[in-house]
């Protein structure tokens, strides 16, 4: 049987587009390409070997023959759905996952089986994938896409090493990309602002501590929520982030200098809780400042400050007072020595550099 019998390729003068080579071996007629159609399990397929050197295509070939070999070996149902197949790689993949991605991956999944849920995993191939691309892509934004297809791939790549598919067809889609949005960065005067307006509105004392650890530490929040008094270390002046039970973001600890705001702020919290405070105990109270700091940002005419915010107020005030990227990235806990600090505060720098030469005004005259 002829390749263009199978993929039912137009003829050119009478003679057919593909030719058969040798045994599971087709060569374009026009482009000189050689293409591999190789059937198993009742079940045909082709592949472009993207070469027109024969004995390179012959290689290629042997190669594939092997791979569809290795991926019709799994003993599974091969009607397995794109559902069940989601819920075990999900009851795996979770034990990994920090409880906020491990959410964030469920509802993803919960959308994928709009489209997916039902087709045995082994049918799924590129053009349902570039069908959902099309109709999911219209309908929410580049981030919410990019999740969605994050998952899709790992679940089809999942797939592939069960067995249940030579390839993984979502790798051909695209990741959108995202607008880069601008950062607000409270200053020196906003954050005194927020921190005096908690006070007077009468604000948990615990939400203004935590909203101080934030701004003084540079810490994730789900970083500072995780501190404990063991962590401390008032004697070599410094602390440790852990990130706690789950971890940090890039699940390494690191060790950082007190602060001398922070130390402050730590030795006032320790002071005025007036009790024997073991190691073990956080030092923030609650686990998120977010209803105090919203409700007092409205009520000084401040914008609207979160958390993470109050982290990019850290590395500002530390690019003031001319600390070099590379030492800011350590404390806050990147590992590319100082490129995203860079990327996204450079500007500050440059601000910051261009009012100090203000001040250099001497001159022989």
């Amino acid at each position: 049987m002829l390749l263009q019998s199978v993929i039912a390729e137009p003829e050119t003068n009478g003679h057919p587009v593909f030719k058969w080579v040798a045994e599971c071996l087709y060569r374009h007629s026009e482009s000189g390409k050689y293409y591999a159609l190789v059937k198993r399990g009742g079940k045909q397929h082709r592949k472009s070997l993207k070469t027109t050197d024969r004995q390179l295509a012959e290689r290629k070939l042997a190669a594939f023959r092997a791979k569809i070999g290795r991926g019709l070996t799994s003993t599974r149902d091969r009607g397995t759905t794109f559902m069940e197949l989601a819920q075990e790689w999900f009851d795996v993949a979770k034990t990994r996952l920090k409880p906020r991605s491990a959410e964030s991956a469920k509802c993803c999944l919960k959308q994928l089986n709009k489209h997916f849920g039902l087709l045995p995993v082994r049918n799924i191939t590129t053009a349902h994938c570039r069908e959902w691309e099309k109709n999911r892509g219209a309908s929410v934004s580049a981030s919410s896409f990019n999740h969605d297809r994050t998952q899709l791939i790992a679940v089809l790549d999942y797939a592939v090493k069960e067995g249940l598919m030579l390839e993984n067809p979502a790798r051909t889609i695209a990741r959108r990309k995202l607008p880069k949005g601008k950062i607000i960065i409270p200053s020196k005067e906003d954050f005194a602002l927020l921190v005096n307006t908690m006070r007077s509105g009468f604000q948990a004392e615990a939400g203004i501590e935590l909203v101080e650890l934030l701004a003084y530490s540079g810490m994730r929040l789900a970083e500072a929520t995780a501190l404990t008094w063991g962590d401390i270390d008032f004697e070599r002046n410094q602390f440790t982030v852990t990130g706690g039970v789950h971890g940090t973001k890039n699940h390494e600890t690191r060790v950082v200098p007190l602060f001398p705001s922070l130390r402050a702020l730590l030795e006032r919290i320790k002071a005025e809780r007036g009790k024997e405070i073991t190691l073990d105990e956080p030092v923030s109270q609650i686990r998120s400042a977010k209803k105090a700091m919203g409700s007092a940002c409205q009520r000084a005419k401040l914008p609207h400050f979160h958390h993470h915010l109050l982290r990019h107020f850290f590395v500002s005030q530390a690019i003031e007072a001319g600390v070099d990227f590379k030492t800011i990235s350590a404390w806050v806990g990147h590992k590319d020595g100082g490129v995203l600090v860079a990327r996204t505060y450079g500007h500050l720098r440059d601000a910051h550099w261009a009012e100090m030469a203000k001040k250099m005004t001497f001159s022989v005259s």
